[in-house]
């Protein structure tokens, strides 16, 4: 399994995100700049460019015709994929750091950081079909808890919207009433930030990715906890496979931590777990950093990685993992 290596970024990546069709790859980073690659092959097709502070997290529409970002530099922008035009910005009191499409991409939920004072605030934004008619008023508004929210998605049919951050907590929400439906247990839970949360192809489960060196899966509608994969380091980023019963976890250390010169260069592994089963099946090394981000294509045959070293590592899987016995 000899991987593509994609340099388009010079900073850091942030996120990861296929388009349905899995024929293209979107990156963000923290060089202000979203990327597309073609997803087979690692081509670069084009860049978004128009914000001004990290990029941390996108969406791309069902039909792959609209990109929509989130950055620190306080705008969520929808773009047009093809031409890479932005279409719309809307405009925030303080850095945004998740977005999220509905299923049917009428609505999108976006979460913004605690700043200047100000709650971090889980948002619902309508997202008009014609640019020209959209508009920044929020359908919903909900206030956050304490510190960060990491990652906000919708729940199963659009009912719900489920977050989690820097508080270790993960949280499900009434989307019509934005009334608290569900908190993870404190003693089971996470113990310490949860980084990354990622849905299964169907929205019934979902994965969470913590600096308490663990990740964990959750039935989106009880928020039971399902499952539970422990690692040596901080999770940074994590997957669910939609072909079979594999997750993907990824991480190292706090940006912070990292010296340039460690011995374990290219040591940063993608670790692959069985999913019912919790055990470890195998690694896939080659980062130069922690990794940051992770994504498995829809057909479930490749996924890629993005590290803190900047760049994207796309990687097709053999055939024999296909036939993995556990």
């Amino acid at each position: 399994m000899r991987p593509i290596l994609m340099k388009g970024h010079e900073r850091p990546l942030t996120f990861l995100k296929y388009n349905r069709d899995g024929d293209l790859l979107f990156s963000c980073a923290k060089d202000h700049t979203p990327n597309v690659w073609f997803a087979d092959n690692g081509e670069r097709l084009g860049t978004y460019r128009g914000h001004n502070g990290a990029v941390w997290c996108c969406d791309v529409s069902r039909d792959s015709m609209r990109l929509i970002t989130a950055s620190a530099d306080q705008t969520v922008k929808l773009w047009n994929v093809q031409t890479g035009a932005q279409l719309y910005s809307f405009n925030f009191d303080s850095p945004v750091k998740s977005v999220d499409f509905s299923v049917g991409d009428k609505l999108a939920v976006i979460t913004t950081d605690p700043f200047m004072g100000l709650p971090s605030t889980i948002q619902v934004k309508r997202i008009a079909r014609d640019p020209n008619e959209q508009t920044s008023d929020s359908v919903l508004t909900i206030k956050g808890p304490q510190g960060r929210i990491n990652r906000a998605v919708w729940g199963p049919l659009n009912k719900t919207i489920i977050s989690a951050g820097e508080d270790a907590v993960v949280r499900v929400w009434d989307t019509e009433t934005g009334q608290l439906l569900k908190e993870s247990d404190k003693e089971t839970g996470h113990q310490k930030t949860v980084t990354s949360l990622s849905k299964s192809a169907d929205s019934s489960h979902f994965l969470t990715g913590s600096l308490d060196k663990s990740a964990k899966l959750w039935d989106s509608r009880t928020l039971t906890l399902l499952k539970t994969y422990v690692t040596e380091r901080p999770v940074n980023a994590c997957a669910i496979s939609p072909l079979l019963d594999h997750v993907v976890i990824g991480g190292g250390q706090e940006a912070v931590h990292v010296t340039m010169t460690d011995r374990r260069a290219g040591k940063f592994e993608a670790k692959f777990f069985h999913k019912i089963l919790q055990e470890e099946i195998g690694g896939v090394k080659g980062h130069f950093g922690p990794i940051n981000a992770l994504a498995f294509n829809p057909d479930g045959r490749s996924f890629s990685s993005g590290g803190e070293d900047g760049y994207v590592r796309l990687h097709h899987f053999d055939p024999d993992y296909f036939n993995i016995k556990m």
